[in-house]
C-alpha cells in the first residue's frame, strides 16, 4: 500500500490497481467544519487534475481534484449524511472515492508522505 499527495492536498492510497482518494488532515483543518460533500458518479472517467468532487465547509467551498486518471469504481456515500467524517478521520473513514488507475506511472509525479510534510511546512 502506497500513499501519495498532490499540492492541492489530495491523497491517494494505492492498493493493487485502485486507489482511495481523500483530502489531507492539513486540508480539512484549513477548511474548517465540513457541512456538505458532492461526490462523483460511479463509472465516471477522470483525467489527472479533473474536478472530481466538491467539499463545502462553514468557511468555503473547495474542489477535490483527481490525483490520477482513472474510473470511479466506488464512492463513500456515508459522507452524504455525515460530511463531518472528513474532519474527524480524513485519512480513514473520511475518504471520498476509489479510482481504478488507467496509468499507474502518474503516481511518480506525486509527493511521498515525507515530501508532502515538507511542502506543508513551506506554506504554513
Amino acid at each position: 500500500m502506497t500513499t501519495r499527495y498532490t499540492k492541492d492536498h489530495e491523497y491517494i492510497r494505492v492498493e493493487g490497481d485502485a486507489g482511495i482518494v481523500g483530502i489531507s488532515d492539513y486540508a480539512q483543518g484549513q477548511l474548517g467544519d465540513v457541512v456538505f460533500v458532492e461526490l462523483p458518479s460511479v463509472g465516471k472517467t477522470l483525467s489527472k487534475g479533473d474536478e472530481a468532487a466538491v467539499v463545502e465547509s462553514v468557511k468555503a467551498a473547495s474542489e477535490v481534484y483527481a490525483p490520477v486518471s482513472g474510473e470511479v469504481v466506488e464512492v463513500n456515500s456515508e459522507l452524504e449524511s455525515s460530511p463531518g467524517t472528513v474532519n474527524e478521520d480524513p485519512a480513514g473513514r473520511g475518504w471520498f472515492m476509489k479510482i481504478r488507475l488507467t496509468d499507474p506511472s502518474e503516481l511518480d509525479g506525486l509527493m511521498t508522505e515525507e515530501q508532502y510534510q515538507e511542502f506543508v511546512k513551506s506554506i504554513s
